[in-house]
């Protein structure tokens, strides 16, 4: 397994990264709300059809676990014991994809 920092600032954004070696578009949003906080959604950059949306970024869990049927080869996860805040977010609280056995970033 190797891990792999994904660079984010804390505003909302949108880009393109290849993980595991299939390429995806990443959108992180904030949502100020008593439940709210960052959320992310992950497209196909080319159709930009929906693959998994409304993914609150939480510490302690694998983001993608729920979705292992997606085979998004590895998995996705929070790297602070702290729930990402508006002004943290690669800030202090890193976004990490780690790559399942034989997989690569």
């Amino acid at each position: 397994m190797t891990t792999f920092i994904i660079p984010l600032t804390p505003e909302p954004q949108s880009f393109g990264i290849t993980l595991a070696g299939r390429e995806l578009r990443l959108t992180i949003r904030w949502f100020e709300t008593v439940e709210g906080g960052w959320v992310m959604d992950v497209y196909e950059p080319e159709s930009a059809a929906p693959i998994v949306c409304g993914v609150p970024l939480v510490a302690g869990a694998d983001l993608f676990g729920p979705y292992d049927y997606l085979n998004l080869g590895g998995e996705l996860r929070i790297d602070s014991e702290l729930p990402p805040a508006y002004d943290t977010l690669g800030n202090g609280v890193d976004l990490l994809f780690i790559t399942s056995d034989g997989e690569s970033a």
